[in-house]
């Protein structure tokens, strides 16, 4: 298969990789239209011959007619006039340097290569992990058919036991009745043995009809032992990860389908189990294997179905404050939470049976020194199936802590507030109205974190990704005593999905290779086991320092309020180090810049750095002071990048920002996020400004450089040299033309 159409199946965030490489200076409509010929071509041999690159455009130019011919054909216009524009840009752009030309796409086939490879590797990992959860699922599925079958099946052979004891029975009375009417002995012995061959198949069916049930209780344990042992667990460990932005949590209905399933044939084989003793009592003889088997059988299902009720009682939705429903297990005093409770088996005879209490640290003794906090509001909840779509569920919404004042230091314990763990507990008692069926339900939440301050918040929710990240521990409540160091290949991932849960992007390698860089040190210079403490994830290594989460914080919050559209569009790099800025853009014409988030900046900033070329064609590097929320809330990036200018004393002011890396014209790139025209400011009218008295103005960023700085109107400055002058000004809506 074409390398281009193997690209088209890999999954959106690979797609949106090769987008990235394509623009108007090689449109993807070329490879597209042209991927065949494209890949038939070595240009990576043709991008250092000038003489073969010259033949290859012209080739190229011929297959676009060819294009447009077939366009004519199928009286397509649109795409007739759009071969004809690329056609027109690609000689313009291309025509004197085609060897640029190839480089680009012997470029573009390369990277195509590397993302195809990932997308691959992904796809196996992945289809492994997916094929082997549908194969579990498909084999649950295929026990609980299995034990309903056989349940189904036992319960027609009781049936047919009924009705051939009843006949029996009856025969047997009649015999008696018949005895007395002076039968002679041949009829008599003929009678017997009917009633004898009838005994027979009776004590068969019995004993068949006993072995079926052990083989349903077996089928039933079998399966009950894989939800509670298995599933279970394994859906609590998905919830933990889609807690802290990973993937969404596997739906909770499939789980309720088997534990259901596995009640409701418990529930079936103890009503079978009464019927057996009704037959009994009617009759019974030496041997019996219903008065043998039904004692331990009926133990037996009880136990199952009391085990499998026990585990039924889960956390469906952990708590959260409905003001940050990114942040769950972070709960601030005073501020109301909501956490779902739902009951797995879902029977129509518990509901409006279970009364659920919420407790908080109950029975906790080994936190001596933590807070300790009263739960408020409506703490006890029924659970019915009539407000939640159908489940047995009980959602409190009205929650909220409230911190119990002691004597002393209140400082005193061993953790800082941010590092405590604590623990919701959830009660019920179940008493339906079977006999002997009393049950104690209890299920916990995952440990939360209580904060008092909303600043305390990215802390808080520090140790939540930390907790979640190591262990699936729920009551593990002094974990951070002793806090396990973490991998980077855990680490990685929980950063990336702490974009990825509020935006359209994760992190890159790339990115995320920087801030490997940044927790570790180089590559090169890393312990082999590169492992991460606790205390350089979010502690400060120094008074002058502050902690790593903290600054990831601060940028995601900037995204999320000032940038979320040029995040979503991939208009920003965002983490790359300042090496690394270099070597990207040493090879970018005059004017190229990139975006990238500032490393000094606690609050989160964004900067951009821009490529020059000095007389000599060395490049000179230059970036500006990084924006903060400060200057953003004024104005937007998007504007700040349209109207920045770089001025000197009797120089020209001018934007040296062109194309966003790698060559996206700046206006291109940004023109969308731009003000619109109805809120940007009109031009000067002389008798508006004479009737109100003021003057019309614009908010533009400026840097300011000493004029010994430019020669021939190049400005071979360094980062140090700019300097943002108020960051923003406010200058005349015709300040341009005054100039």
């Amino acid at each position: 298969m074409a390398q281009w159409c193997q690209l088209q199946q890999l999954e959106s965030k690979y797609l949106e990789q090769v987008d990235q490489l394509y623009d108007d200076s090689f449109p993807m409509d070329i490879r597209q239209y042209l991927s065949k010929w494209i890949e038939s071509i070595d240009w990576e041999t043709v991008a250092f011959q000038d003489s073969l690159a010259r033949v290859r455009f012209h080739e190229l130019l011929a297959q676009l007619d060819d294009q447009h011919s077939r366009f004519t054909i199928d009286n397509n216009f649109l795409l007739q006039h759009n071969i004809r524009k690329i056609k027109r840009n690609l000689q313009d752009r291309f025509q004197d340097d085609p060897i640029d030309m190839a480089f680009i796409i012997s470029k573009n086939l390369k990277e195509e290569r590397h993302i195809l490879e990932r997308g691959r590797s992904s796809e196996i990992e992945g289809e492994g992990v997916a094929s082997a959860m549908v194969v579990e699922k498909l084999k649950l599925d295929k026990k609980v058919m299995d034990m309903r079958n056989h349940i189904q099946v036992t319960d027609q052979n009781i049936k047919i036991l009924e009705d051939l004891q009843d006949e029996y029975d009856f025969k047997l009375n009649t015999l008696k009745n018949r005895e007395n009417d002076g039968l002679t002995p041949k009829e008599l012995e003929k009678e017997r043995t009917t009633m004898s061959m009838m005994n027979f198949d009776l004590k068969n069916k019995r004993q068949a009809v006993v072995d079926q049930l052990v083989e349903v209780l077996n089928q039933t344990q079998d399966l009950q032992e894989d939800l509670i042992s298995e599933e279970l667990p394994e859906w609590k460990q998905r919830q933990q990860i889609a807690c802290i932005g990973g993937p969404p949590n596997a739906c909770v209905d499939q789980l309720q389908n088997w534990f259901t399933a596995v009640g409701e044939t418990l529930q079936q084989v103890r009503q079978q189990l009464k019927k057996l003793q009704e037959l009994q009592q009617k009759l019974t003889y030496d041997q019996d294997p219903i008065s043998q088997e039904k004692s331990s059988l009926e133990t037996r299902a009880l136990g199952l179905f009391k085990t499998l009720l026990t585990h039924s009682m889960v956390v469906e939705r952990q708590p959260c404050m409905p003001t940050h429903p990114q942040r769950a297990l972070v709960l601030k005093t005073g501020v109301q939470f909501t956490v779902k409770l739902r009951f797995l088996v879902k029977l129509q005879e518990f509901n409006y049976q279970l009364k659920v209490k919420a407790f908080f640290d109950k029975d906790v003794t080994d936190k001596k020194g933590f807070r300790k906090f009263n739960i408020l509001g409506t703490n006890t909840k029924v659970m019915n199936m009539e407000e939640s779509n159908g489940s047995l569920a009980a959602e409190f919404r009205h929650l909220q802590l409230k911190e119990q004042k002691v004597a002393g230091n209140r400082n005193e314990g061993p953790l800082i507030v941010t590092e405590e763990l604590h623990s919701i507990s959830f009660e019920s008692e179940l008493q339906p109205s079977q006999s002997g069926l009393k049950i104690t339900l209890e299920t916990w939440s995952l440990p939360v974190v209580v904060i008092s301050n909303v600043c305390q918040l990215p802390s808080g929710w520090a140790s939540i990704l930390w907790y979640n990240m190591l262990t699936t521990e729920p009551k593990n409540l002094r974990f951070f005593l002793s806090p396990p160091s973490a991998s980077w290949a855990q680490l990685s991932d929980v950063l990336s999905w702490q974009f990825s849960s509020f935006t359209k992007r994760g992190l890159t390698q790339e990115q995320l290779n920087m801030l490997a860089d940044k927790l570790l040190g180089p590559q090169s210079m890393r312990k082999p086991e590169g492992m991460i403490p606790w205390t350089r994830f979010c502690k400060s290594v120094n008074e002058k320092s502050f902690p790593f989460w903290l600054w990831m914080e601060g940028i995601l919050d900037l995204i999320k309020r000032h940038l979320l559209p040029l995040w979503n569009d991939g208009c920003i790099m965002g983490f790359l180090s300042k090496e690394r800025e270099k070597v990207l853009l040493s090879d970018r014409c005059s004017g190229t810049f990139l975006l990238r988030f500032s490393e000094s900046s606690r609050e989160g900033a964004i900067t951009f750095t821009w490529i020059e070329h000095d007389q000599h064609d060395k490049p000179v590097f230059h970036s500006v002071e990084p924006y903060t929320k400060r200057e953003l809330t004024a104005v937007s990036l998007a504007d700040i990048i349209r109207t920045y200018k770089v001025m000197a004393a009797e120089n020209i002011p001018e934007n040296p920002l062109r194309f966003l890396f790698p060559d996206i014209p700046k206006d291109q790139a940004f023109s969308k996020y731009y003000l619109p025209a109805s809120q940007a400011a009109e031009p000067m009218d002389v008798e508006d400004v004479k009737d109100r008295g003021y003057m019309k103005t614009e908010l533009i960023s400026v840097s300011e450089v000493h004029p010994s700085h430019l020669h021939d109107n190049l400005m071979p400055m360094s980062p140090d040299d700019f300097r943002a002058l108020e960051q923003i000004v406010s200058v005349p809506t015709d300040f341009h033309d005054m100039i």
